[in-house]
């Protein structure tokens, strides 16, 4: 039997290419473009999970939830299309997630960031690049920069670098792109399972931002706040983050 990680990859993979042969051929308006993405990538994802699977449940941003779920040892976590609006638009930085909680840890996770022909996988992560000299790198929403993020990179002496999707700031960091991807603010659980497995398999801190682990497959899939980073930076920004949230 294929392994759990090998199939997310495969999926990840095939739902990328669903959407980029969809960029280029469709002739419609953004919102049509984003809607389409959306069900089209979710229906491919969800037939392939279900045939290779058929014992697990899935949690989608794009399907009902099944509250079954939460008594499940195994729930596959999927974003068929993070970054809808970066995909409507036709910006570079968006992602398809597909990872899998076991017992409530991010176990396996794919990102694929199609527009840089990059998939990232749990099982097949490169050594972790040596820091780049400089000041470190924060990346931030571009839309939506979280305040304690502005906070901690004053504290620290970091550069923001705005990105879109959450799977590409935190790919980003997986790449050696930037050292720090901070957010707070309201994220679900599918925005940042795949990409929390994969981070933590390429050896980076992948947490809540009070330092307590992060944790899937509740009742509420709402998981506002996530810090993926260099190991090297872990207890400083945890540290920026406890100062800057102090009275005064």
């Amino acid at each position: 039997m294929t392994s759990d990680a090998a199939l997310a990859r495969a999926i990840a993979a095939a739902a990328g290419a669903l959407l980029v042969d969809l960029l280029a051929s469709a002739r419609c308006g953004q919102k049509e473009l984003g809607d389409r993405g959306d069900r089209e990538a979710n229906a491919l994802i969800l037939d392939r999970l279900k045939t290779a699977r058929p014992d697990d449940f899935i949690l989608s941003e794009e399907s009902l939830d099944d509250q079954r779920r939460c008594a499940a040892r195994r729930v596959w976590i999927i974003d068929p299309l993070d970054g809808t609006r970066e995909f409507a638009t036709r910006s570079p930085d968006w992602a398809v997630h597909i990872g899998l909680a076991i017992d409530g840890t991010p176990s396996v996770g794919a990102v694929a960031v199609p527009a840089a022909r990059r998939l990232f996988a749990s099982d097949d992560t490169a050594p972790l690049p040596a820091a780049k000299a400089g000041r470190p790198r924060i990346v931030v929403s571009r839309s939506r920069t979280p305040d304690i993020a502005v906070a901690v990179a004053e504290m620290i002496n970091a550069d923001l670098v705005p990105m879109g999707s959450a799977g590409a700031k935190a790919m980003a960091v997986v790449a050696g792109d930037a050292d720090i991807y901070l957010h707070s603010g309201g994220q679900y659980e599918w925005d940042n399972c795949a990409p929390a497995a994969v981070a933590i398999a390429a050896g980076l801190s992948a947490l809540r931002i009070d330092g307590s682990p992060l944790v899937y497959n509740c009742s509420d899939p709402l998981l506002p706040d996530l810090l993926i980073c260099r190991p090297e930076w872990t207890q400083i920004v945890l540290a920026a983050v406890r100062d800057a949230a102090l009275p005064g």
